[in-house]
């Protein structure tokens, strides 16, 4: 049996799953999991991972949910170059910093800022309040000038002189929310005014390359276009919960 990863392009942890996978020619079935339409919520996804969140990972009786854990897992399976996930000490514990801050920080501001800016207006009909929006962008720029200044510095990846793992996962969620020249995601661009972190963003993009990265982010380059044709309804069951977490 391949490799299953079952995934939605929308979500950001499934996206950098893609493209780590796609890069290292590690071959897989895409399974597709429409978060939108409930899927996750289906019996057969449930066997799958009781966790029922993407991505999700079947390599034929082993199942695994979890970013990060799923990315462990295939540059260790698959002995992928050193520098994703380095055998170092101290390198690996630089990735690993990352990894575990981003939970908290980088990647639910940028899922915040998501919904507040796109989802939540556009396919649920409600009006974000004001206040909502600037203390989540408040909260945002403070998790990228801790990108920048903590995470950064200096050096051109968050590890040392090469791409890991911890790069793949940080920008999948600063492309969520922003961009460097065009509109992506919610329509930010918060790249503006910090050289530092739009370097950097080329540096990571030129690494995966660009025909990948503009292949993984194609369905949120397009995001406000993208949600006018979706089927609303099955979210709108949610919408009380979803509400309730982000207003």
């Amino acid at each position: 049996m391949a490799l299953e990863l079952y995934l939605d392009m929308f979500s950001q942890p499934c996206r950098s799953v893609y493209i780590f996978a796609k890069k290292n020619n590690i071959p897989f079935e895409f399974k597709s999991v429409s978060l939108m339409e409930g899927e996750h919520y289906g019996e057969e996804f449930g066997k799958i991972t009781p966790i029922r969140k993407v991505p999700a990972l079947r390599d034929g009786d082993f199942c695994l949910a979890e970013s990060v854990a799923i990315l462990q897992y295939l540059a260790e399976k698959f002995k992928t170059p050193d520098f994703w996930y380095p055998a170092d000490l101290q390198q690996r514990a630089r990735v690993n910093e990352y990894l575990s801050w981003q939970h908290t920080g980088l990647r639910w501001q940028g899922t915040k800022i998501f919904w507040l800016r796109v989802f939540i207006p556009k396919i649920l009909g409600v009006d974000v309040p004001q206040d909502k929006l600037d203390g989540a962008l408040e909260d945002l720029n403070g998790s990228l000038k801790l990108m920048e200044e903590k995470f950064i510095q200096d050096k051109p990846f968050i590890a040392g002189d090469q791409i890991s793992l911890a790069d793949l996962v940080a920008i999948v969620e600063i492309m969520q929310a922003l961009s460097h020249r065009q509109p992506v995601g919610s329509g930010l661009d918060v790249f503006e005014g910090r050289p530092k972190l739009s370097a950097w963003r080329d540096r990571v993009q030129a690494a995966i390359g660009k025909e990948l990265f503009d292949d993984a982010h194609q369905i949120i380059l397009g995001a406000r276009e993208s949600v006018k044709l979706m089927d609303h309804s099955k979210l709108q069951l949610f919408k009380p919960k979803i509400l309730k977490l982000f207003l």
